[in-house]
């Protein structure tokens, strides 16, 4: 801070403030009663100082700049188009479109939208090099700011299978490179590891050996690629985790000659939502959201509280968007550059979740990298081991979801409310690989209360 403030007090050391509170503490151990350890092995201190810290990072948030994205599935063209324009005049920035048909009329999807003022994204939920060129071909004539998010990894490592196969898939990603010059065409989904039950560490980690096999697949990388970040609840751990995937990912992609800031697109965890007590979601997402934002995402796409259970629904995507458009415009989120830095406690936590994230990379490239570590299972296990950790915590009661196992509400009642099923979907088919599941920490404990339910109304 190039401003001091308070200059005419005397200075206090670290040392002086932890004689002080040692003192205070009447001979308990400091250690054991204020010093607490996070699942990721990092151990929290209860003040922090700016003797311990010589050189700060300097990380550029830019959260002055972040973009409200609402997100559209796109089954019926039409009611599609007039969502978007719907949705831009009620105070969205960007959309991102989920496209699954690759027949899809995209130039009619898009024709009616002022492609020059917005941000729009397209998840595929395919790999075709011609559909790409056509919204390559419109990103040209229209000057505008498009984002494909393609990610063969990720359908490997969600579904069990490539697109096609690996050949084939990098064959067009590497067409997409040549032919594609006005797009970003690469997305790395992170938000998989995350909901799969995932520590911040392995996300981390995950996240930068993820892309890090697009740097030694794809010959060209000419626009910057997406990192696509789930946010969960611990709220500075999230700040600086974001903080830490942009340093890292920096670092990473110096070694490649590649020397555009990555794009990071956050949207909040689905693991710790949950079926009853559904309003808390808001609450939940609400500081997610927060999160994202001082830690430097540049894009972030709000989650319904009811995404759970109801289709997509005007009153659910108003009440999301809504969140976001009060942080920016009331909160005043949006008017502050770099808000985290200062802070000795989030530069702390990046600077830890960084260094153990490298050596987890280190040693996924060191054991032949992302992809082989997928195929050989050993990604999968180590998700599974860390999502038990924090089940059987949840289980106990010793990770608190309000109005779920802490505090719930007896009189909820939601088996006549449910438009999706809410848990996983078990598909028994023939996978290349164990796909990595996503699961919510909720899930066994409200399908006995739906049974409940069930058995209370026969």
């Amino acid at each position: 801070m190039e401003n001091q403030l308070f200059n005419e007090f005397s200075h206090v050391s670290s040392k002086q403030w932890k004689q002080q509170i040692q003192y205070e503490l009447k001979g308990a151990d400091y250690n054991d009663t204020l010093v607490w350890e996070s699942p990721e092995g990092i151990k929290v201190k209860p003040f922090y100082h700016k003797d311990e810290f010589e050189n700060p990072q300097n990380i550029a948030t830019n959260s002055e700049v972040f973009i409200i994205t609402q997100n559209i599935f796109v089954f019926d063209l039409e009611k599609s188009v007039s969502r978007a324009l719907e949705t831009l005049n009620r105070g969205a920035e960007s959309l991102r479109f989920t496209i699954t048909d690759e027949n899809l009329d995209i130039h009619k999807l898009l024709e009616k939208l002022p492609l020059e003022n917005i941000t729009i994204f397209f998840k595929l939920q395919f790999l075709s090099v011609n559909f790409v060129q056509k919204i390559n071909a419109i990103a040209q004539n229209n000057n505008a700011k498009f984002f494909v998010q393609l990610d063969p990894i990720n359908q490997l490592a969600k579904d069990g299978n490539w697109f096609d196969n690996l050949n084939p898939d990098f064959d067009a990603l590497n067409t997409i490179a040549v032919s594609c010059q006005n797009i970003s065409f690469l997305n790395i989904d992170g938000t998989l590891y995350q909901n799969a039950g995932a520590n911040m560490i392995q996300q981390i980690a995950y996240i930068l050996a993820h892309v890090t096999e697009y740097f030694n697949k794809v010959a060209t990388i000419s626009k910057p690629i997406v990192l696509e970040v789930a946010v969960g609840s611990n709220y500075f751990f999230e700040i600086a985790k974001i903080r830490a995937i942009k340093q890292l990912f920096k670092l990473i992609a110096s070694e490649f000659d590649h020397h555009l800031p990555c794009y990071i697109l956050a949207t909040p965890t689905k693991r710790n939502k949950t079926l009853y007590d559904y309003n808390v979601n808001m609450l939940r997402t609400t500081t997610e959201c927060m999160s994202a934002i001082l830690g430097g995402a540049n894009a972030v796409s709000n989650l319904a509280y009811d995404v759970l259970y109801h289709k997509e629904n005007e009153f659910g995507d108003r009440i999301s968007r809504n969140q976001l458009l009060i942080l920016k415009h009331e909160s005043y989120f949006d008017k502050v550059s770099n808000p985290a830095d200062g802070s000795y406690y989030i530069e702390n936590l990046t600077k830890q979740l960084a260094e153990k994230a490298l050596v987890l990379f280190k040693e996924i490239e060191s054991n032949d990298g992302f992809i082989t570590q997928l195929i050989e299972g050993n990604i999968q296990k180590k998700i599974q081991e860390s999502a038990k950790k924090e089940q059987d915590l949840f289980d106990s009661g010793n990770e608190v979801l309000l109005g779920t196992n802490k505090f719930p509400n007896k009189n909820d009642r939601m088996a006549h409310d449910l438009e999706l099923f809410p848990f996983v979907k078990i598909k028994p088919r023939k996978t290349l690989i164990t796909p990595i599941i996503e699961k919510r920490l909720a899930e066994k404990m409200e399908q006995e209360r739906l049974a409940q339910e069930k058995l209370g109304t026969e």
